[in-house]
């Protein structure tokens, strides 16, 4: 068995044996790495038996898939070795029926053009899959604008404050947030994550780690939205002093909060429950259309907490009792079935979290838009999940769990990234007609007018690290791109929702193009718009693209005029040396460049005065040709703090920072009125 023998299955399932640094310099990925990833695919490399076999594990298809994307117009195409009939039958959506003839040309199946979007059903010999007709792109922001250049708001759901919140920003505020800016022309609300995290552990609080994907982050449901203030205000006990604190505080925040909803819960019980209202009818038809993963979800959260309270203290499903490791695949397990029937109240009760959530976001979306915003709310998805999470844990086979998804070494981190969290298995996603993916996409829309997608360029290619290894040892892992993005465009068209992906970092060639293509808008952040040093000015920069002075990750405006993140860095360690000179040519550089595009005029201001600046760089931002541009709060209002500092956990109050003006109330500031007017002004 040789090193080429490795390396040709290692192409055959699609890992980069190769990849481009930085520095533009080529690598290439160690046999020991690729043997480590290899296996975790599930492909055996031990001996040449094993190579073999391997192979053909990832040989052409047997069988049809249970789901093909095309193009609308386009012809539709088959796998030729699944043989079959020369003629399929289709019924469309709309229950309409047609007869398809096929014809092979090469190795594959190739039939007529279709012309209807939306997910049809072939019948094909003896054999059934979906076809899913996807439009040509995503619905774009262009498409909702109707000719106006619109500007948004960036926020972090934690940090709005609303009296009654009880520490924590929630759907209310962010209501309340929108509303006061589509006064001042504002059309959309870009949230931070919403994903569910941990309900047992309030101590996991990143947004980018979540347990799952598919659900609610309970502690932003608002419960006034279905019970009134009144009757919420009965069982609310604690959490109010907590209301005025400079830092989430997330452990008691928390827990106050969810013995408020849970008291709310036994008061629903004995009375909409058990007296069949029309909100104990919602809440039921809500369950049922949650079906198996809304079930799976509530189960893994009812565990969670009762292993995590044994001793000694279970976090990790993988250090459960072996019965209740498996997720949903035994639940008819004895002691499964004994759990279910002694804490079946529990697992109801995290139901009705999410149906809170739900609502409450429901309530937020209709809202924003109802004030007039073209878009309203764009979610945020995460790139991947905690591998000690719910979906983990209730739908195993859905993820590479032996392998974490990460980023290669370059010139920030040398050593490379380890994120921690699991990605989907692209056997899984072609074998379950990509449900997960759909299923994701689909919670990620349904309550938004839009979607962030964080790191899009894992709709291409991830880099695998196998658990245990450095970053450093991990491999390009290739995805379905072609049919990701036709189903993001069907359900983007679905749900009426603008795309919007993350592309910073490490792009691999032709990228851009690509989801351009798809409708797909990319983001352009001042701090990396530059040329050979200078700051490029904002008419050159992308037209479709969403323009941004900052992001979550990045020193505020005021904080890098100010210096401050380098002052922060310096204190825990993570500057690097000659940063403050630079930092002062890069002030010359870019007062220029405001000035040359006129948000600027006479000389810069010192570091300590950093509102020129600010004012300046909004006014420089909004006046690119971006379709959609976004102001960070923290902007808006002049902050020096940025939310999370990469490379810090415990040592930097990272998701923690509150602002200081309620929501309702933010747009009333002078200041962030002032900007507003500036920022609708510029818009070209």
């Amino acid at each position: 068995m040789s090193d080429d023998d490795i390396r040709d299955l290692a192409r055959a399932a699609r890992l980069a044996e190769t990849w481009t640094d930085a520095l533009g310099i080529s690598q290439q990925v160690s046999i020991g790495s690729l043997r480590r990833i290899l296996d975790a695919l599930g492909l055996a490399t031990g001996t040449p038996g094993d190579i073999e076999d391997s192979r053909l594990k990832l040989g052409p298809p047997a069988t049809l898939p249970p789901l093909v994307t095309m193009t609308v117009g386009s012809r539709l195409t088959l796998p030729g070795r699944t043989g079959g009939a020369a003629r399929g039958q289709i019924t469309y959506e709309d229950g309409s029926v047609a007869t398809l003839r096929f014809s092979m040309r090469g190795d594959r199946l190739v039939g007529p053009p279709l012309d209807r979007v939306g997910y049809h059903r072939l019948e094909f010999g003896d054999r059934q899959l979906t076809v899913a007709v996807a439009p040509p792109g995503c619905v774009t922001i262009e498409d909702r604008a109707e000719g106006k250049h619109l500007w948004g708001v960036a926020a972090q759901i934690y940090g709005l404050r609303r009296a009654g919140d009880g520490g924590i920003g929630d759907a209310t505020a962010v209501r309340q947030l929108a509303e006061g800016a589509a006064r001042h022309g504002a059309d959309a609300i870009a949230l931070s994550p919403v994903h569910s995290l941990f309900a047992a552990d309030p101590g996991r609080y990143g947004p980018y780690s979540p347990s799952s994907r598919l659900f609610f982050n309970p502690l932003f449901a608002d419960p006034e939205i279905v019970f009134g203030p009144e009757r919420v205000a009965q069982h609310r006990r604690e959490g109010v002093e907590l209301e005025q604190a400079a830092l989430v505080d997330w452990r008691p925040a928390a827990e106050a909060k969810l013995g408020l909803l849970r008291r709310l819960y036994e008061d629903f019980e004995a009375r909409e429950i058990a007296g069949g209202s029309k909100l104990a009818e919602a809440f039921d038809g809500f369950v049922r259309e949650g079906g198996d993963l809304l079930q799976g979800h509530a189960l893994f959260e009812a565990l969670h907490g009762k292993w995590l309270g044994s001793q000694p203290a279970l976090g990790y499903w993988r250090d459960w009792p072996t019965s209740f490791r498996q997720g949903l695949t035994r639940p008819d397990d004895p002691e499964m079935a004994a759990f279910l029937a002694a804490e079946g109240r529990t697992v109801r009760f995290h139901q009705f979290l999410q149906w809170l959530a739900a609502r409450s976001f429901d309530a937020a979306q209709a809202a924003a838009v109802g004030a007039g915003m073209k878009i309203g709310l764009i979610s945020d998805l995460a790139i991947g999940m905690d591998r000690a999470g719910s979906h983990a844990w209730s739908r195993q086979s859905d993820l590479l769990l032996g392998l974490n998804i990460g980023a290669p070494p370059d010139e920030f981190n040398r050593a490379g990234q380890d994120w921690g969290l699991s990605g989907f298995s692209p056997q899984a996603l072609v074998a379950t007609g990509f449900d997960p993916f759909l299923s994701t996409v689909r919670a990620a829309m349904r309550y938004a007018g839009g979607v962030r997608i964080d790191h899009i360029m894992g709709l291409q290619r991830l880099w695998l690290v196998p658990e245990g290894a450095s970053a450093a040892e991990g491999a390009y892992l290739e995805y379905p791109l072609d049919d990701f993005l036709r189903l993001l465009a069907l359900e983007s068209h679905r749900h009426g929702a603008v795309v919007i992906g993350e592309d910073l970092g490490t792009v691999p060639r032709g990228f851009r193009r690509r989801i351009a293509e798809a409708g797909i808008a990319g983001m352009d952040v001042m701090w990396f718009e530059r040329n050979r040093g200078s700051f490029r000015t904002p008419a050159r920069w992308r037209r479709d693209a969403v323009s941004m002075t900052t992001t979550h990750d990045l020193p505020t405006v005021a904080g890098w005029w100010s210096g401050n993140d380098i002052e922060v860095r310096e204190s825990l360690g993570l500057s690097a040396p000659g940063e403050t000179e630079e930092r002062q040519r890069d002030r010359r550089r870019l007062w220029r460049a405001f000035a040359a595009a006129g948000t600027a005029e006479g000389p810069a201001p010192a570091p300590g005065d950093p509102a020129p600046a600010v004012d300046a760089a909004l006014a420089f931002v909004a006046s690119s040709p971006a379709p959609l541009m976004l102001a960070p709060v923290e902007d808006l209002l002049g902050l020096t703090e940025q939310p999370n500092l990469p490379g810090t956990i415990d040592q930097h109050p990272n998701w923690r920072r509150r602002l200081e003006p309620p929501a309702a109330q933010l747009f009333d500031q002078p200041v962030v009125a002032r900007r507003a007017a500036v920022i609708v002004a510029r818009r070209p």
